[in-house]
């Protein structure tokens, strides 16, 4: 398929309509959707608006003897903006979401006609679980499993066409009580990290009792002529091409990246935008990217769990609002060869409910300490756990995007810019490696005055760098455009977690031999720094060098996915994620399967596209082309002239021949492999199965 600048303009006689924004301003319209803790204020009674409100900021149970009226109001809010049907909205290991819709409507015993929705179906629903990824935790004929409600994350309204439906976000987990989608173990980590780190803020500031992880992520697509898409299988059933031609021209004029938007990507970008303001998604950007047809856009930071909702539904959103306007949004991470994949940076911080993004340089000795301690915390956390935080961004479609085209390495390193490596280094090397009262030079790291400095030298200078540090946060840049953010952020905030743990037991070991608290933290940093230094590289991910390099320093590089998902069940990764009680070690085993069998369900799928496409679009073309040249050919001995004016004919006959034989071999050669992989993956299910 050639890839041009223009082929979002492919069909030029295509005018879509004008998204219907009622309002000019964007507050106008902005969660006018979703059922917010404001509309809740108006529809609900005292006692049922207080549960709710405990219920988010405590992470408390919704007390079942006022569900019924939190159901009720949330039911009549809905009517009033034409709902008739609700649905538990859900994550699934499937990697997209999940909705059975059921309408208010229901009869009563004596035939009469209601609009109803209790307290017990907006906490809790019964889906199949064995219809799901699951790993082996749900037999077929062991069906069941629950929804339930996450009061944290705000319901909201879909419109699709003229039906609205209002989506109730939820938990999915097992009848036997196993997560099996990709909210619950987040928001088991985000209990864990707020725990963790609350006890280690509270060093600088008593007042601190809850921290919560933030994230801003930055969604990249491509968005291409449905007519295009329709014409290429791959495309249709792969997300990517299997097969392709490079064009003249490129992205090698690096003309498109932040170029003037086509017209007809701006009214989809409107559309979408404006959808997705109702829905309380709090987009702010949009742009080109560096390859053709290739965009960005990114919100405002939010909670993570919230965040990650959003992105989820923002693909969703996107992907209907794009056939409104006859085109496809391609989310695989490489859906061309030879030009620029498409990522999901994950921008993650921490911040307190005193107002302190703990990712800051503060204003103050102690401010200035708190930011220094997170800082190396996190970078310990991505050192002793970098074969974890591979595993979290593992997929068949990202092996094709890690490495290539400025996109990171699959080598896990940590970019911090000269500003702060200068400051580690300070802390690490303090004249005999001790430090005392009088040592106020690292105490008062005077940051705060250096932050134009600081911003200018770490945003986002290093586009190799999986995981940079950008001025007040961390730039997860390795996660994949189409997935799941929360299988990242899992992860992250667990070796975070873990991390602040540790550093808390090796501080207050210190100071339980009578070192002060300042100085027993600052010694436990310098052992940290120490500890993790071969991780931090600010170098060319992409050079041979920095791969030698990051061998000698003993750095994981693991490039493709089934060997990256091994992490998952090491004997490190079970004790991690059960010690901050994320997932059981059964839980583990079981996603660990699921993600081997995505993985080789999809490469079986392009296998399958690319012999299709051999078989029955390529060869039949070449051989059409052998029959043209082979006419040509006999026209031309046929009037006598000799062999030397058509010899370029022969030779390029011989050519396509020689091609059209080894394009066949070769299809033969993929079917008899995954025929045999086949046999094999069968063999090992049933030697599994039989040792139940």
């Amino acid at each position: 398929m050639s890839l041009r600048t223009d082929a979002v303009n492919h069909v030029s006689h295509f005018k879509p309509e004008s998204p219907d924004i009622k309002s000019a301003k964007i507050t106008g319209v902005f969660g006018e959707s979703v059922f917010t803790t404001k509309t809740a204020r108006e529809y609900l009674s005292d006692e049922a608006y207080k549960s709710l409100i405990t219920s988010i900021k405590g992470g408390k149970k919704i007390d079942r003897t006022v569900a019924g009226q939190i159901a009720s109001g949330m039911r009549a809010w809905a009517e009033t903006k034409g709902v008739t049907h609700f649905t538990h909205w859900f994550q699934p290991l499937t990697g997209a979401t999940a909705e059975k819709h059921d309408s208010f409507f229901t009869l009563k015993g004596d035939g009469t006609a209601i609009e109803e929705f209790d307290g017990a179906t907006l906490i809790q629903q019964e889906p199949d679980a064995s219809s799901f990824p699951n790993g082996g935790l749900r037999a077929t004929f062991e069906a069941r499993g629950y929804t339930a409600w996450d009061p944290s994350s705000p319901p909201f309204i879909i419109e699709i066409g003229n039906g609205k439906t209002l989506c109730i976000p939820t938990i999915f987990i097992a009848y036997t009580g196993e997560s099996l989608d990709y909210k619950a173990p987040l928001m088991k980590a985000v209990d864990a990290v707020n725990k963790a780190s609350v006890t280690v803020c509270n060093y600088f500031d008593k007042n601190v009792n809850k921290v919560i992880p933030t994230l801003g992520w930055e969604q990249e697509y491509f968005v291409i002529d449905e007519a295009l898409v329709n014409a290429r299988p791959d495309l249709l059933q792969c997300g990517r091409t299997v097969f392709g031609f490079t064009p003249a021209k490129g992205q090698q004029l690096e003309d498109h990246y932040f170029g003037s938007i086509p017209e007809r990507v701006y009214a989809f970008m409107r559309d979408f935008e404006n959808e997705s303001y109702k829905l309380g998604i709090p987009l702010r950007t949009r742009h080109n990217e560096v390859a053709p047809a290739q965009f960005e856009c990114a919100p405002i930071f939010e909670e993570v769990n919230i965040a990650v909702d959003h992105n989820i539904l923002l693909m969703d959103v996107m992907t209907r609002v794009a056939k409104r306007h006859r085109l496809v949004v391609l989310l695989h991470e490489k859906p061309f060869a030879g030009i620029n994949g498409s990522g999901k940076h994950n921008n993650w911080s921490l911040a307190t409910d005193t107002g302190i993004n703990l990712l800051a340089p503060g204003k103050t000795p102690k401010t200035n300490l708190m930011f220094l301690t997170f800082f190396v915390n996190t970078i310990k956390a991505v050192h002793d756990y970098a074969d974890i935080l591979r595993a979290s961004i593992a997929s068949a479609s990202n092996d094709f995007r890690l490495g290539a085209n400025e996109a990171p390495p699959a080598i896990i390193s940590v970019f911090i810019g000269d500003y702060l490596t200068k400051v580690l280094n300070d802390v690490e090397t303090r004249v005999g490696n001790k430090f005392d009262e009088q040592d106020e030079a690292i105490l008062k790291l005077d940051l705060h005055r250096s932050i134009p400095e600081l911003m200018i030298d770490n945003t986002d200078r290093n586009r190799t760098s999986p995981f940079a540090f950008t001025g007040n946060k961390f730039e997860f840049r390795a996660v994949g455009s189409g997935a799941n953010c929360a299988n990242a952020m899992t992860t992250l905030n667990s070796i975070m977690a873990e991390t602040l743990k540790t550093f808390k037991a090796d501080v207050d070991g210190l100071i339980e031999k009578g070192e002060k608290k300042e100085i027993a933290i600052m010694q436990t940093l310098q052992k940290y720094i120490i500890e993790s230094k071969k991780v931090l590289f600010e170098g060319d991910g992409y050079s041979e060098e920095w791969h030698k390099e990051a061998a000698k320093r003993g750095l994981p590089n693991i490039p493709t996915t089934p060997l990256a998902l091994d992490a998952m069940v090491t004997e490190k990764a079970k004790k991690l994620f059960e010690t901050n009680h994320v997932y059981s070690h059964i839980e583990l085993e079981a996603r660990h399967e699921i993600e081997l069998e995505k993985y080789l369900k999809k490469v079986q799928i392009e296998a399958r596209i690319m012999g299709d496409l051999a078989l029955n679009h390529i060869i039949p073309t070449a051989i059409k082309y052998q029959n043209e040249l082979v006419s040509n050919i006999n026209g031309l001995k046929a009037v006598g002239l000799p062999e030397t004016s058509y010899s370029s004919q022969l030779a390029i006959l011989n050519e396509v021949t020689a091609h059209v034989h080894v394009i066949y071999t070769k299809v033969n050669e993929l079917v008899d492999a995954e025929r045999a992989a086949d046999r094999e993956r069968n063999a090992i299910e049933a030697k599994l199965e039989a040792m139940k």
